[in-house]
């Protein structure tokens, strides 16, 4: 069986091995501090970045000035929680007051917001340091994370290679020990693609469970704060500040209910991505049963009407004014997007309430359905054709085809790292109904010698509530 171990990245800088916990306890104990750690992301990023790309633009002095603040204040017995102190990068779709938003494109080169956005704003009131703004896909409209003002954010295991996207700038500056956290976004699949493909968590809570004002959109419907880490339990800590509630999962004796997806009616998969996945869990859980996805080839061209009609008229009138300002590849996804009509939109939502109802009826029955993150790993840059086995591929359709179907439902979905296929990562995407969160985080928090620890029929000791 293949094992689950994580491919190190061949770019790396001093947060590659920390973790928050690790971090936190250290600041506490007074072995390093705030400014110290600030210093650390600041120095990594001018090391890494031309490599990468990961960032597009880094506040020093912000950071500095909230990272004395920080030890000022745990100094004086203020203790604001297990962000204190940690720096952490935001996706340049995020507003942050006094730093450039420009969302990847030319139509926002010059745009300063004065305001942060809601995220932002409880990061720091969290005590957390703002280093900088990551690098996205040109709004947002795009899994590959190659078309931008900024140019390509690069892949840390190997820099020819795409991070994926929206979130690919996020997801590279935690792979690479820039930072040890993250925000992204995720409409379809922003924040799990890039996590995967660049070996690190990646955490898409459920639809609304973060706030999203000031947040450029994409698709209202769909869109997502999520978050980029080097482990899920700090996905998870995250998760608890961001969103405010309480830092303690609730656990019982009630078994989880364990299944692998049957994702055939998704799109073509390489087979060994499959297997790299399946064993993650399955050192986990033990052996787990499958069970099939009715209705899944219906899904992406629901999702696709919702989002490109949404997307269109976020920028219809940018559309018409100034088209030359978008990215070509982008201009001609929006222009397409602006073709779909009413009564595709329709049959669209009533897809959507289906896809719905078989979600809930799938965990009526199981506690967590498990299954690739990404089926390829990282496509080189610029590749826009695949051949999957023996089938040949649209690149975007493809890195999208795993992720998309959470965004479409609004349920809770987890990224973590799988075993290396051809020396690049591949991730296993766990996903539970709302309030379930928990499962997700006790699944991938649980040692992978699951032959010696679990029970063979896929059922574990977990948290329910």
């Amino acid at each position: 069986m293949t094992t689950d171990r994580k491919v190190e990245p061949t770019i790396s800088g001093y947060f590659t091995n920390h973790t928050l916990a690790d971090l936190a306890d250290a600041l506490r104990a007074r072995h390093v501090t705030a400014v110290e750690l600030a210093h650390h992301a600041l120095d990594s990023i001018t090391r890494l970045n031309d490599r990468l790309n990961a960032f597009v633009a880094v506040d020093p002095v912000g950071a500095l000035e909230a990272a004395e603040r920080a030890d000022r204040e745990l100094d004086a017995g203020r203790d604001r929680g297990a962000l204190h102190g940690i720096p952490v990068a935001v996706k340049d779709l995020i507003d942050v007051a006094g730093l450039p938003a420009t969302y990847g494109s030319a139509h926002f080169r010059d745009h300063v917001p004065a305001v942060d956005a809601a995220c932002v704003t409880r990061l720091r009131e969290a005590g957390a340091v703002i280093v900088g703004k990551t690098t996205t896909h040109e709004f947002a409209y795009g899994p590959t994370g190659d078309r931008s003002l900024q140019g390509a954010s690069r892949n840390p295991h190997d820099p020819s290679r795409m991070t994926g996207g929206s979130s690919g700038g996020s997801a590279a500056a935690v792979a690479a020990g820039m930072v040890p956290l993250a925000l992204g976004t995720d409409t379809g699949g922003s924040v799990r693609i890039p996590s995967a493909l660049c070996g690190v968590h990646g955490f898409k809570p459920a639809f609304g469970a973060l706030p999203t004002e000031g947040v450029f959109p994409l698709a209202t419907a769909f869109d997502h704060i999520g978050i980029h880490a080097r482990g899920a339990r700090d996905c998870l800590i995250a998760h608890h500040v961001l969103a405010g509630t309480a830092p303690e999962l609730a656990r019982t004796a009630a078994p989880l209910r364990v299944a692998w997806l049957d994702t055939g009616g998704l799109g073509p998969m390489d087979p060994r991505v499959a297997r790299s996945a399946r064993a993650a869990l399955e050192q986990r859980v033990g052996p787990v049963p499958d069970v099939p996805f009715p209705g899944a080839a219906r899904l992406r061209q629901a999702f696709l009407a919702i989002q490109g009609r949404q997307a269109h008229a976020v920028h219809a009138d940018r559309i018409e004014r100034e088209p030359g300002l978008f990215d070509p590849e982008v201009l001609q996804r929006l222009r397409v997007a602006g073709a779909v009509g009413d009564d595709e939109v329709g049959h669209a939502h009533r897809v959507r309430s289906s896809a719905a109802r078989t979600a809930a009826r799938l965990f009526e029955e199981h506690d967590v359905l498990a299954l690739p993150t990404v089926p390829v790993v990282a496509p080189p840059l610029g590749c826009r054709d695949l051949d999957v086995a023996g089938t040949p591929v649209e690149v975007r359709a493809l890195l999208l085809s795993l992720t998309f179907p959470w965004n479409l439902v609004g349920v809770p979905a987890l990224t973590l790292p799988a075993a290396p296929v051809d020396g690049l990562p591949t991730g296993l995407q766990l996903v539970a109904p709302t309030g379930r969160e928990h499962a997700l985080f006790h699944i991938a928090d649980l040692p992978t010698r699951a032959e010696a620890t679990m029970p063979v029929s896929g059922r574990l000791p977990g948290a329910a509530s």
